[in-house]
Parts: structure tokens; C-alpha cells; sequence
């Protein structure tokens, strides 16, 4: 306990010296530009004082908890007891780890649908939308596009490919799906590529990605480990974007059936009537 309350101590102090530019431009700009005095001081004055003492906690916790987990959950997917012969093997089969894609996705998946961030844009999209954007259906999509970019990085790392084949390529997928997808969508799907790479994801996904580029053979931490953010910004855009398709071509499909279904429903309804009207 005292070892963690002398890194709170630290960590509250680095907190102080990185938050304190950011009270004085605020600060700047309410009393000497608008010239206004600050509305509800005190509750502001307890609200910062939250905030630094929740971003030292959560700091010390990346320290305490999060990296160590997430290395350690690399190297025991890359160690000889998972892989067998495989993880001593000069160049690796990439369809030998076939656990850590499966478990880089889980990962994934579950941090983005716990992201702070991706909460509150959902929520506010909701409502703003009036409802017409889901905040769950949001989430979803978004988490799906975070476990496949992280499961595909993973691959990356395995195979030891240059990370700008897959970043330019999907791109031109993002690029490409832009076009096709609804104007009112994009701008939401391009801040979700955003707000998913936050508190909790960031610090499990790099961890994952150095714990397995320094386990696998070959493989350097510096150039290989780094990268995962990349595929977890991008893929979401392209999930949302591809969610905002499917879903405009759902509806289209239901306006253009419901017709057909009213037709059938009177043409029943009319044969039903005559065989009642029969003696």
C-alpha cells in the first residue's frame, strides 16, 4: 500500500503539471478575453480537483494493472506451453496463433464497448439523432470494427508485413464507403475512429501489441509492436460507414416489400370474405 500511495503521490504531481496549462488558457480566456466571472466556482474548483485525482488513480492503475496484463497475455499466447514446437521456430506460420487473433478481437471487442468516450458520443448521437442512431446499435458496430482491426494487426505483427499496405488500403476502403454511405452518417462514423483509441482500449492494445511482437521470433518491439492503434482507429470508420449501408438498404428493401405485403394481405382478406359468403 505504501509502495502505490508514494506512485499516487507521483503520479498526482505529473497530473498537476500536465493539466495546469489547460486552467490557464481557460482561465485566460474567461477573465481577461470575455471578461466574465467563472459561473459556479466552487463546484468548478471540486470538479478539477475530481479530475486530478481521477487521472492520477487511473494512471497508476495503466502502471499497476493494465500493461502488466496485457503483456503478460502476450507472451503466455506466444510461449512454448500454448504454441508447442511452433514458438521456437525461426520464422513463424501465422496459422499457428490462431489464439492470440481470436483473443486480440475478444480484447478488443469487450474494451470499446466499455470506452468511456464511445459511451457519451453514443448517447449524445442518440439523442440528437432523435433516436434514428441507436447508441447500442453504435457501440456494436464500433467494437466489431476494433476487434477485427486489432485481430488483423495481430496478424501484421505475426507475419512481420509493413504496417502501411494495410493502412493505405483501408483507407481507400473508408474512402470508397464514404461515398456510398449516407452524408448524415459520416461525420459520426469518422469521430467514432476517434473516440475508441481512449482510456481503457489504448493501454491494453499496446500493451498486447509489444508483449507479442517481443515473444515471436524476429520480431522487434519498436517496429512491429507499435501499430494496433492504427487498425483500431480506422476499422471502426469502416464498420460504421458499413452499418449505415446496410442499414439504408434495409429500409429501402422494407419500403419497397411493404406494398406487395398490403396486396397480399387484401387479396387474402378478399378470399377469406367470399369462402365466408359461400353456403
Amino acid at each position: 500500500m505504501e509502495l502505490l500511495f508514494h506512485a499516487f503521490l507521483a503520479s498526482l504531481q505529473s497530473t498537476v503539471l500536465d493539466v495546469a496549462p489547460i486552467a490557464a488558457i481557460l482561465l485566460l480566456f474567461q477573465l481577461a478575453i470575455l471578461r466574465r466571472p467563472l459561473p459556479n466556482p466552487r463546484k468548478l474548483i471540486s470538479g478539477f480537483i475530481c479530475v486530478l485525482a481521477g487521472l492520477a488513480l487511473f494512471l497508476v492503475g495503466l502502471e499497476q494493472a493494465l500493461f502488466p496484463i496485457g503483456e503478460t497475455m502476450a507472451s503466455q499466447l506466444t510461449s512454448a506451453d500454448t504454441l508447442g514446437d511452433a514458438a521456437s521456430e525461426s520464422v513463424p506460420d501465422w496459422r499457428d496463433y490462431w489464439l492470440v487473433y481470436a483473443f486480440a478481437a475478444a480484447i478488443g471487442f469487450a474494451t470499446t464497448v466499455a470506452e468511456p468516450s464511445l459511451i457519451a458520443v453514443a448517447l449524445k448521437a442518440e439523442t440528437v439523432s432523435g433516436g434514428a442512431v441507436r447508441a447500442w446499435g453504435l457501440r456494436i458496430a464500433v467494437a466489431v470494427g476494433v476487434a477485427v482491426g486489432v485481430a488483423l494487426g495481430c496478424f501484421r505483427i505475426v507475419t512481420g508485413t509493413p504496417l502501411p499496405w494495410y493502412i493505405m488500403v483501408a483507407y481507400v476502403i473508408v474512402i470508397a464507403l464514404t461515398f456510398r454511405s449516407v452524408r448524415t452518417i459520416v461525420p459520426l462514423a469518422y469521430d467514432s475512429g476517434g473516440v475508441t483509441t481512449s482510456t481503457v482500449t489504448v493501454p491494453v492494445v499496446a500493451a498486447l501489441g509489444l508483449g507479442l511482437a517481443a515473444g515471436i521470433p524476429g520480431r522487434s518491439p519498436l517496429i512491429d509492436g507499435f501499430g494496433l492503434i492504427a487498425f483500431a482507429s480506422v476499422f471502426p470508420i469502416m464498420t460504421v460507414l458499413g452499418y449505415a449501408i446496410v442499414a439504408s438498404w434495409w429500409k429501402r428493401w422494407r419500403v419497397t416489400r411493404a406494398p406487395e405485403t398490403e396486396e397480399e394481405s387484401r387479396h387474402e382478406t378478399q378470399v377469406d370474405s367470399r369462402a365466408r359468403q359461400r353456403p
